[in-house]
């Protein structure tokens, strides 16, 4: 039996820790394969993402203040996260110039307080399906001085199927990025682009309603919690939209044009299966004739409305707003409606019964002469009946 105290025991002990120490040493070396003393406090290694494996340099929260370190990524880099820094500008060619960066697939770049992309930021990048832009504060302006304006600004994305831009830009540019959008879509050759977010950017219109229609694959659109007042854009241009995220907005109504134009998208303009899905609860919609069609609509087309059954509209009365649901509000007036129906029925009924009255009454003196002989017979009958029943 091996005693703790041992020598033995020591040494095969020593020699396990060795062995624990040197697995570990490898098991970092091949996870935390950065390349690059400047990236050595980011993660750089294979995890599952998609249900895939894939090369992953992930370097969240870290307080970089520019991004120079990404110039020395590993061309095998399939995914970036570089999230949580400080980043006011990206450089042109921010991955390095002249490198090719083929394996990269997906970049998230959400949340670095960016302000400037320069217009060749993203260079040899064609790989990439997947870009992030969330929660930054970056400016598309025509100010010269200032160099802002990049309708270029997405032109390497050639295989780019989704773009997250949600609250991207600047506050209060609402004006500015509503009229640069379409210059950056129609220059960036999007052509694969499958899913676009633009929630949380101020946006109340669209100078050009074509801003969508040069993105021929673009299936969702997410442009909920802005400010749009009404469908102020083309979407009929866009054969395969399948969602349009209209949800918290500031629609008041939607003409018979609207509606029309979303018909346009679902059953029978197409198959059954591809119907398109709306998304517009949380707007101020006002309790009149429009909220009355809209109700209508909702019920009779194959357009899929999410959550039809919550859906309100408001009304002011002296002074008092209300909010009401849009089918407590139908069952309501359908309720009245009966209610008032019914009422006049017995009203109707009652005065139809009070003419009668006042009929037979004025004409008691004919009717009565016209009903004597009958009368008469009659008693005669039941006479002769009683008097047959006692002779027996």
């Amino acid at each position: 039996m091996m005693l703790i105290g041992d020598p033995v025991y020591k040494s095969m002990k020593i020699i396990l820790l060795l062995s624990i120490l040197q697995y570990l040493h490898l098991a970092y070396g091949s996870v935390n394969r950065c390349g690059s003393p400047t990236l050595q406090r980011c993660f750089c290694g294979h995890q599952f993402f998609d249900d895939k494996s894939m090369f992953v340099v992930n370097c969240t929260g870290l307080g970089f203040k520019n991004a120079d370190m990404l110039n020395e990524l590993t061309e095998d880099t399939e995914m970036l996260v570089f999230t949580g820094n400080h980043i006011g500008t990206l450089p042109s060619n921010v991955f390095g110039e002249g490198r090719n960066m083929t394996k990269l697939r997906i970049i998230d770049m959400s949340n670095n307080g960016i302000h400037d992309v320069k217009g060749k930021a993203f260079h040899h990048v064609v790989g990439v399906t997947r870009l992030i832009l969330n929660h930054n504060n970056i400016s598309i302006s025509s100010e010269e001085e200032r160099n802002f304006h990049h309708p270029r600004v997405f032109s390497n994305f050639f295989n780019l199927e989704e773009l997250h831009l949600t609250n991207a830009f600047a506050d209060n540019t609402d004006a500015t990025l509503a009229d640069d959008l379409h210059d950056i879509f129609v220059n960036s050759n999007l052509t694969k682009l499958y899913k676009l977010h633009l929630e949380q950017n101020e946006i109340k219109n669209f100078k050009d309603d074509r801003v969508f229609c040069d993105l021929p694959n673009l299936h969702d659109i997410y442009l909920g919690n802005n400010n749009i007042p009404s469908l102020n854009f083309n979407i009929t241009c866009l054969p395969k939209l399948r969602y349009l995220d209209l949800e918290r907005n500031n629609i008041t109504k939607f003409s018979q044009q609207d509606l029309d134009r979303f018909d346009r998208l679902a059953y029978p303009y197409r198959s059954i299966n591809n119907n398109l899905t709306l998304d517009i609860d949380g707007n101020p919609f006002r309790c009149d004739t429009a909220i009355k069609n809209l109700y209508n609509w909702l019920h009779k087309t194959n357009v899929i409305i999410r959550d039809k059954d919550t859906l309100q509209c408001h009304q002011t009365k002296y002074g008092t707003k209300y909010i009401m649901n849009l089918k407590n509000l139908a069952e309501s007036k359908h309720a009245k409606i009966s209610q008032a129906l019914t009422i006049l029925l017995v009203i109707l009924v009652l005065i139809l019964l009070t003419l009668l009255g006042a009929y037979a009454y004025l004409k008691k003196g004919s009717m009565r002469g016209r009903f004597s002989p009958l009368l008469e017979a009659v008693s005669r009958k039941v006479h002769y009946n009683k008097i047959e029943s006692q002779d027996v």
